[in-house]
């Protein structure tokens, strides 16, 4: 038996709704601060990575799926959306406007030791800001996951945030780094040692060495931002303020990826009872030149959304309603099989969720079948039915049951699932259900009239229902009134 690769996972059942409902989310959400989304390739030029997520960075030197294809290029899939972004964003001159937003929703490839919530493959959401250096275009993209997760029901969102300033700052702060680390770099990590000649800054993000008391007691880069620098960080800050957003200055946030300047943050949110990272970004205003473009300004955030929907199920958050049908067709012998494959066809092109018997079974085994879908009706179609010209359908909810004629039976599935026989009035105000004459416990239909499901018929609104043509009522068992010249029985409920 061949298995699926390590780190990688199958995507279905509940799993699948669970990510098509995040993913609904996130497109419903997000379009309302008008992001456009793009999708690139999974697999682009290894320079493309290399060069813009830094080559002596953990994701280059250890994480990276790199490959030569059959024409000897050589190709990396790819581990983070902003690089594949920035380089759609030059190749198609989206430069000439302004001010451009994108957001993403796709897989992402990373070679490291797979655990919970963090895999080889897989999903980031992430979004874009490109052509603005102003502090409120920072304080704005903050806001959006902040917000994100306050509206998905998360508690106490915090933002980590720190300046990495503009090159003559982290130039002055790296040679005080280096001077204060090197005396004591026996020690750090053996990675941190290499880090120390290549890229200091990076021992500050170093997972090893996270709780070293040299690290703690490492100077702090925000204590070495130039004016311009710390002048626009504090205006972040006061925006931030005025959005009431809660933050922090956390020195020791510089972020795993080389092309970050200026701005950088981690949100995070109680999950478990512990506070525990579920975004991060910052603002990389060098990277669109550094890859062939013009100068622009630009930042972005990304979440993981294994580790999002880890949270979600640790804090009880649901985003999937109850998975069902509406309708369960059931064939009572296979005589009417081509009967009911027809009317499933049917009632499916006219937008009604259906299943039906595909295993020829018993009519008890098809409502077993039935309730396993969690299916609002049973539709039984057999012999008589056929021959009668009507279908039975029974409400698995209320266990009524209906003979309805094939020409009025979309009028009658209309009615039942819209709620008009179903609905429960959702209206803080409404008194209808302790006023009912009936004194059974009855709901209101939307027109706060009497449901049809209560027996007492008041307040019945079946009148226009009969063909007598006289503007009549209906008795308590929802039968043409007695009173009627007519006699018709609308739906002949049993």
């Amino acid at each position: 038996m061949i298995n699926k690769q390590k780190g990688t996972y199958d995507l279905s059942g509940d799993k699948a709704r669970e990510f098509i409902s995040l993913r609904n989310f996130i497109q419903e959400f997000i379009e309302k601060y008008n992001f456009s989304y793009i999708e690139t390739p999974v697999f682009e030029s290894s320079d493309l990575f290399h060069r813009s997520v830094g080559e002596t960075t953990d994701i280059v030197t250890k994480e990276t799926y790199d490959f030569t294809d059959r024409g000897n290029r050589n190709l990396t899939l790819r581990p983070e959306g902003t690089a594949s972004i920035v380089r759609s964003y030059i190749e198609n001159k989206e430069y000439k406007d302004e001010i451009k937003k994108y957001y993403y929703l796709g897989r992402m490839y990373r070679y490291e030791r797979p655990q919970s919530g963090r895999f080889r493959e897989f999903f980031q959401f992430g979004c874009e800001l490109f052509g603005s250096n102003k502090p409120v275009s920072d304080a704005e993209l903050i806001s959006i996951p902040v917000t994100f997760l306050k509206i998905l029901g998360l508690k106490n969102i915090k933002v980590n945030l720190n300046s990495l300033g503009n090159s003559a700052s982290r130039e002055k702060y790296t040679k005080e780094l280096v001077k204060y680390i090197k005396p004591n770099i026996d020690k750090l990590c053996e990675d941190c040692k290499e880090r120390l000649d290549k890229n200091p800054l990076r021992i500050l993000d170093c997972k090893v060495d996270q709780d070293n008391e040299i690290l703690k007691k490492a100077p702090k880069i925000i204590d070495y931002l130039d004016k311009d620098s710390k002048d626009y960080f504090d205006l972040v800050c006061k925006y931030l303020d005025a959005l009431q957003i809660e933050y922090v200055v956390n020195s020791n946030i510089v972020r795993g990826l080389d092309y970050y300047t200026g701005v950088v943050f981690e949100i995070e949110a109680e999950v478990a009872g512990k506070q525990s990272v579920i975004c991060a970004g910052g603002r990389y205003d060098n990277l669109v030149k550094d890859l062939g473009g013009p100068e622009v300004p630009a930042i972005g955030f990304a979440f993981g959304i294994e580790r999002l929907l880890d949270a979600l199920k640790e804090e009880n958050i649901t985003l999937v309603d109850k998975d069902s049908v509406d309708c369960f067709i059931a064939p009572a012998s296979p005589n009417e099989k081509e009967f009911a494959l027809a009317l499933t066809a049917s009632l499916r092109m006219l937008g009604i969720k259906c299943e039906m018997d595909l295993l020829s079974k018993s009519i008890k085994n098809n409502f077993k079948q039935a309730e396993k879908f969690n299916s609002k009706l049973i539709i039984i179609v057999g012999e008589d039915e056929i021959k009668k010209n009507y279908l039975t359908i029974k409400n698995l909810s209320t266990k009524e049951e209906f003979k309805v004629k094939n020409e009025e039976v979309l009028t009658f599935l209309d009615d039942v699932l819209a709620g008009d026989m179903m609905h429960e009035c959702s209206s803080d105000d409404c008194s209808c259900n302790d006023e009912c004459e009936c004194n059974d416990d009855c709901t209101c239909d939307e027109n706060h009239k009497c449901s049809d499901k209560c027996t007492c018929g008041d307040d019945c609104d079946c009148s226009d229902k009969c063909n007598c043509g006289e503007e009549c009522t209906c008795n308590k068992d929802h039968k043409c009134n007695p009173n009627c010249k007519c006699g018709e029985e609308k739906y002949g409920k049993q």
